[in-house]
């Protein structure tokens, strides 16, 4: 005889609860950006009442960083050493898409609701180093990539080939989500290659430019 579970802890509810807006919280903010997305909408998204938001989050800039902090979590192993094999902007959120089986859409809707955050955030005595503490969290991952590849002889310090690291792969997402423009791959992956080890990268593309690699 098979045994039937038991109900649900207090702690167990309320974490599925908070899993449950999270997730539908994600979705409004991917449609309707961050200004325009209520906690009335999210809310009857999650199938929760208003007050269970509340309960859970005590704002909504605090309900969207918690959305913020699932997704980095999901993507801590997206970023590849582009060495190994081309590399894509991670900012246009492919591998993450896939995934967690979110449209491309959404995940575009997103990043966009995500730079309203930030130029909120940026403003606010309280959001911002919050707002910091995460972007630190994504560096940290670039001087991670950095430092696993570090040449010998590289005068530049892990931190900051990190920051160079993400201002490329960031900054090549932003060019996207702005103009729907993705940067050649193969341009991309030499750029990212170069920042990583100058030296190394020039040997195994015989110290030609990648247009004349084609």
């Amino acid at each position: 005889m098979i045994e039937q579970p038991g109900p649900l802890s207090r702690h167990d509810r309320q974490q599925r609860t908070r899993e449950a807006l999270i997730d539908a919280a994600r979705d409004v903010f991917a449609e309707d950006g961050y200004h325009a997305a209520s906690l009335d909408r999210i809310a009857r998204v999650a199938g929760r009442s208003k007050g269970a938001v509340y309960s859970n989050f005590a704002s909504k800039s605090a309900l969207f960083m918690a959305v913020m902090d699932h997704n980095l979590e999901l993507s801590r192993g997206d970023l590849r050493d582009p060495f190994a094999e081309p590399a894509n902007p991670a900012s246009t959120g492919r591998d993450l898409a896939a995934r967690e089986g979110y449209p491309q859409s959404a995940t575009q809707g997103f990043a966009l609701a995500t730079l309203e955050f930030i130029a909120r955030a940026a403003r606010d005595e309280e959001l911002a180093p919050q707002l910091h503490e995460r972007l630190s969290a994504v560096l940290a991952r670039y001087e991670a990539m950095a430092r696993q590849a570090r040449p010998e002889g590289e005068d530049l310090e892990a931190s900051d080939v990190g920051a160079l690291l993400a201002a490329l792969d960031q900054g090549a997402g932003l060019i996207l989500l702005a103009g729907d423009v993705l940067p050649d791959r193969e341009v991309f992956t030499a750029g990212m290659r170069r920042l990583l080890d100058p030296a190394r990268a020039a040997r195994e593309d015989g110290g030609r430019s990648p247009e004349r690699q084609r």
